[in-house]
């Protein structure tokens, strides 16, 4: 998981998921980007790369607000039963949000993200400078 807030923690996703993968070889692995409930994003979309070139599940979520936050569970327990069709029986018992999501912000930056999914990955780790 890294901060959608913090340039940082997106650049340390690569070797996270290296120590990651030299203990557990062959995990489902799930990517997420956090607080993206906070307006000064400073890691767009089209920078979030390493996922596709990975092949790992990626999902925006906001822990405060709850947006997605089932999201990357739902997918682990899936693929872990290797049942694709699991549903999650009822409602997940969650704190009420701290913090209301502007879902038409959020909608623009999972636009953004499809179209960013559909742009060629670039051949360099360099998306920050």
């Amino acid at each position: 998981m890294f901060d959608v807030t913090a340039r940082l923690t997106y650049k340390n996703v690569p070797t996270w998921h290296r120590d990651l993968c030299r203990v557990c070889e062959n995990i489902p692995i799930v990517l997420c980007g956090n607080k993206v409930d906070v307006k000064n994003r400073q890691v767009k979309a089209k920078q979030v790369t390493f996922h596709r070139k990975k092949n790992l599940q990626y999902y925006e979520i906001s822990a405060k607000s709850n947006y997605n936050f089932e999201k990357p569970f739902l997918y682990l327990t899936r693929k872990l039963a290797g049942d694709p069709t699991i549903q999650f029986s009822g409602d997940i018992a969650l704190r009420p949000p701290e913090v209301q999501i502007d879902l038409d912000a959020q909608q623009l930056h999972e636009r953004e993200l499809e179209d960013a999914a559909n742009m060629p990955l670039p051949d360099d780790d360099d998306a920050f400078e």
